[in-house]
């Protein structure tokens, strides 16, 4: 069945993830994205750890279902070339440090001037200028700025962490990709032809952070009433024989986990007996250290059908290699399993949206580095001598 961006062409210049990413989520959706790499190296993900070949699985996550074209970009030829396949693109995306793609002759205005209606997102760490436009980034750095490592602690270990997974790049990409979903409704309206997007991962992170983590920073004066931020409450809880987490919010759900840990009559103590006063600091601390003692009484699963009984959200933690067998999981087909004629089997999560007309199977496919570059330049009009001079050349591989 046809995707819901089935029909459109996007150029893929970017590298590592964010830019990947976002381009993979619009692959996913039916868009035909060629990813166009250079031509000795490839995309720096590709020299990974688990790796078969150019292949490394830092790489399949954020490059499946795209043809690659390996393109020697420092030079006018392949310039002309990126530019052939521009002309009848929709979308390009890079993530180069601001300035790079002008200086390339890649920019927005170069390759606007090939094709007028073409969607331009310019992915950057910090944007196209201030103090540390110039820098060179990658997701931790960004984690360190927005201030998303300094409310990682843990308050039995009160010292800031990174998070541990690409948080700002990943945030960026989704940020990047909905964006362009926006811009190409407002092309297909007739609001606008092609146009510039930029977007920076810093702009990106805090935009995404500032509802939870920003909440004692939005509003000001007097009549504010102090609280508990979301980061100073989540926590993860010890059990008897290991961890769980659980949240409650509402009256009832407080109830219920007062009588879930063996403790009713916690319910009618006056510190506690609203959530306005749970997030007094005092109460707050004493509740804390009550219900963590409370809990250490108790085996992991015990507690969890107890909570469970009394509408408490709650879950075991588990590991990486646990999730695999989660009978959720399993049960929503999350993980889909197939076979990749080099690197063997591949497991990878299936896109999580599930479209009621739109459906789309993802192209379980990944390219080694320049596995599809004649095969895309034939497309575009290349012939067998076109690309003979193009190789020998070296403009591609």
């Amino acid at each position: 069945m046809p995707g819901p961006l089935e029909g459109v062409k996007v150029i893929d210049l970017s590298a590592i993830i964010s830019g990947p990413w976002c381009c993979q989520v619009l692959a996913d959706q039916g868009a035909e994205v060629i990813k166009v790499e250079p031509r000795q190296i490839g995309d720096l993900t590709r020299i990974g750890g688990f790796r078969v070949g150019t292949i490394s699985a830092l790489y399949a996550n954020a490059n499946r279902g795209k043809p690659s074209v390996a393109l020697d970009l420092s030079g006018e030829e392949g310039v002309a070339v990126l530019k052939r396949l521009v002309s009848s693109a929709d979308v390009v995306v890079q993530n180069f440090r601001p300035g790079a793609a002008d200086r390339m002759g890649i920019g927005y205005e170069a390759l606007r001037a090939v094709n007028p209606d073409v969607i331009y997102a310019s992915i950057s760490g910090f944007g196209p200028d201030g103090p540390y436009a110039n820098w060179r980034v990658y997701d931790p750095v960004i984690q360190a700025v927005s201030g998303v490592v300094s409310i990682q602690k843990s308050l039995d270990i009160p010292i800031p962490d990174l998070v541990r997974t690409l948080v700002c790049d990943k945030a960026t990409a989704h940020t990047a990709a909905q964006a362009i979903s926006a811009a190409l409704y407002a092309r297909a309206t007739g609001k606008a032809r092609g146009q510039h997007l930029v977007i920076p991962m810093l702009d990106s992170a805090l935009y995404w952070l500032w509802p939870d983590a920003f909440m004692a920073h939005t509003m000001f004066g007097p009549e504010v009433v102090p609280g508990a931020t979301l980061y100073q409450i989540y926590r993860l809880q010890q059990t008897a024989d290991g961890f769980l987490i659980y949240f409650s919010a509402s009256d009832s759900e407080f109830q219920g986990l007062c009588r879930a840990v063996g403790h009713p009559e916690w319910i009618d103590d006056e510190r506690f007996a609203t959530p306005q006063m749970r997030q007094v600091v005092a109460h707050f601390e004493a509740l804390g250290a009550m219900l963590h003692e409370a809990f250490l009484t108790f085996p992991t699963e015990e507690i969890i059908d107890r909570l469970h009984a009394e509408q408490v959200p709650a879950a075991k933690v588990n590991s990486i290699e646990d999730v695999f067998e989660d009978p959720q999981v399993r049960n929503n087909g999350i993980v889909h399993t197939w076979e990749h004629p080099q690197a063997g089997t591949v497991k990878q999560a299936k896109p999580p949206v599930r479209w009621s007309e739109t459906q789309h199977e993802p192209v379980w496919a990944i390219d080694a580095l320049g596995e599809s570059t004649e095969q895309v330049l034939r497309a575009h009009g290349y012939d067998d001598d076109g690309l003979a001079a193009l190789r020998a050349a070296g403009v591609i591989g």
